[in-house]
Order: structure tokens, then C-alpha cells, then sequence
């Protein structure tokens, strides 16, 4: 029998991915999206209609706050494994929308953790961010780090998830892995992020918003290297197991419960980025420096050693061929 994966976000950027990725490896995936428009519905619709071409997907239309159409979904799939990638995303976006990511982020994210101590999963792994280190200042962010400081809403939604998970795991014995993500790009992806409005606006010659003066530095990590991190630890499930001594492990002490950086491990200068859109594009960009915006940090980067003992993890795409392989991708699917 094909192990069944339950997807949440499945029309989302990592989710479409992870989902395909699956698929492509013989197991049986459910998808649900509530296929909002928050951005372009139709990048959604054409993730979608390339994941239903595979007889061994199916899916459902729905939001994640909505306990019954979540409930019943997967109580008809019976999945051995849930993978929670939808959510709300977008920092500026939480600034104007907070209940939007409330709903969303909080209260669909608790829908799928108790659903998944119902029917006793063997594994739930939880999307989570890089931003819930905050205003941290000590680099590459550690797992085991203080999360305390949130500087946005979005990443106070995360960190929260991230809370509740782990007392349902320690309560319920349910094994949980969380994945804090970094700056994810690549093709298919989300047109909300500043990558994708450089390309857009390179293009037609509109100028580009380059905040805090273009002194921002992003672990930027490649779609396939997060896709590849996802799908390695799918069977890598937490255990409370005290002779099993993993260096500097974020095991929780009480519960089958883990933190996990996956990143590129790199840290990219903004404008060195922006130059490789421009070398890639054949088109230099009319620059429009603004301050700090609310809500953002300088920096990211990661420290993935964790991931990389126990699933061997290694990041293989270097940003300028990442750039590379979105542009391509991205003139092909608007020409």
C-alpha cells in the first residue's frame, strides 16, 4: 500500500513543490488550498493542474480555519503523515491584515495540530520562519536560540504555532517537526516576494523599492534544496529516546518534539542579488532607495548542522544559478 501524505497549502509555492516531490517518488498525496487571492489565483490554478495530472493526488477546496471541511478531509484520506504549509505569509501584509493571520496562521494551524492527535499521525511536520528570531543579533541563528523577540506580527503567529505544537506533542505524544524556512525562492513561486516584484518591474522598466539602502543581507535558499530537506525528513520522526545523543539536538526534553533550521547557510548582500536579476534580465534596474520598513530585519542566516546530521542535508544551488533557473522559468510561463 503507497504511504498517503496530507498536504496543507498545496497550491502554495513550497507546498506545490513538496507535494509534486512526493508524487514523483510514488506516494499518495491530499492537497488542500483555500486558493485565495492574496496574490495571482491563476500561479495557483496552474500549480494545481500540474499536481492533477498524477493519479495518486487529490484534493480539497477549503481554508484551514474551517474545522469541518479540515476534519473531514482527512478523517475520509487517513494520511500516515501531514505536512502544514498553509498559512498567511507576508510581513507587511500583517501589518495592515493581523486577523487575516490570526484565523489563518493560529487557528487553522491548531485545526490541523489536533486533528492529527486524533488520528494519531506518525509524523506532522509544521512550516514555520526564519523571522521568529526577531530582533536576535547573534550569527547564524541555532535552533535552541531564544525565539522572544518577535518584531512582526506574522512571525508572532509562527512563534505561536510553534508554542502549541509543542505542548500537544508533550501532552499527546505526537511526533512533531518543525521547519523554520529561509527566504525561499525559485520557480513557481510567490509574487509577493521582492524578488519576483525586481523581476516584474526590471522588465517594464518601473523602478524598484530597495529598502534600509539596499544594506540587507538574506539567507536566500533555492526551492529543490528546501523540497529535497522536507522529503529526507519525512521519515526522520522525533523520538524521546535519552541514549540517542545527537550534537547540540533541539529535541524537546519532554516531547517528540524538534526544531529545524533549513537554509542555504549563506549570506547574500541584497544588492548582489539585485545585480545577478539585472546580468540574468540583460536590463539594469532604476533603483528607488527607501528607509527601514517596519517589521523587517537586516539579516538572516542559518546554521542547518542539525538537519545536516540527521538527514545528511547538503544545499547544492548557489544563489546566481537559482536566479538563473527563476528567470528562465519566469519568462517562459508570462511570454
Amino acid at each position: 500500500m503507497k504511504t498517503k501524505i496530507y498536504i496543507t497549502g498545496c497550491s502554495g509555492f513550497i507546498g506545490f513543490h513538496s507535494a509534486k516531490k512526493f508524487l514523483d517518488k510514488g506516494f499518495k498525496v491530499h492537497g488542500i488550498d483555500s486558493m485565495n487571492n492574496y496574490y495571482d489565483v491563476n500561479l495557483k490554478k496552474s500549480r494545481l493542474k500540474i499536481l492533477k495530472k498524477y493519479k495518486n493526488f487529490s484534493f480539497t477546496k477549503g481554508k484551514i480555519e474551517n474545522k469541518k471541511i479540515i476534519d473531514s478531509s482527512i478523517l475520509k484520506f487517513k494520511p500516515s503523515m501531514i505536512i502544514h504549509l498553509a498559512a498567511q505569509a507576508g510581513v507587511r501584509y500583517s501589518i495592515k491584515n493581523p486577523h487575516t493571520y490570526l484565523k489563518s496562521n493560529i487557528i487553522g494551524s491548531f485545526n490541523i495540530i489536533e486533528i492529527a492527535r486524533k488520528i494519531n499521525v506518525k509524523h506532522l511536520i509544521i512550516g514555520s520562519s526564519s523571522s521568529v528570531y526577531g530582533g536576535n543579533t547573534k550569527f547564524p541563528y541555532k535552533e535552541n536560540d531564544k525565539t522572544d523577540h518577535q518584531i512582526s506580527f506574522y512571525a508572532a503567529t509562527k512563534k505561536s504555532v510553534e508554542s502549541l505544537a509543542h505542548s500537544y506533542s508533550a501532552l499527546w505524544k505526537l511526533p512533531i517537526t518543525i521547519l523554520r524556512f529561509f527566504t525561499v525562492y525559485g520557480p513557481w513561486g510567490r509574487p509577493d516576494m521582492a524578488y519576483y516584484k525586481f523581476t516584474q518591474n526590471i522588465l517594464i522598466g518601473r523602478k524598484i523599492n530597495i529598502f534600509n539602502k539596499g544594506e540587507m543581507y538574506r539567507d536566500y535558499t533555492y526551492i529543490d534544496d528546501i523540497v529535497n530537506g522536507i522529503f529526507k525528513l519525512a521519515n526522520k520522526i522525533p523520538k524521546q529516546n535519552k541514549k540517542l545523543k545527537i550534537i547540540n539536538d533541539s529535541l524537546s526534553p519532554i516531547a517528540p518534539f524538534r526544531i529545524l533550521n533549513i537554509g542555504n547557510t549563506k549570506k547574500i548582500y541584497l544588492l548582489d542579488f539585485i545585480n545577478t536579476l539585472e546580468k540574468e534580465l540583460k536590463k539594469k534596474a532604476k533603483k528607488k532607495f527607501l528607509p527601514m520598513q517596519k517589521g523587517d530585519v537586516v539579516s538572516t542566516l542559518s546554521d542547518t548542522k542539525l538537519l545536516k546530521n540527521l538527514t545528511n542535508y547538503i544545499p547544492k544551488t548557489s544563489y546566481k544559478l537559482g536566479v538563473k533557473k527563476f528567470i528562465s522559468w519566469y519568462k517562459n510561463y508570462y511570454q
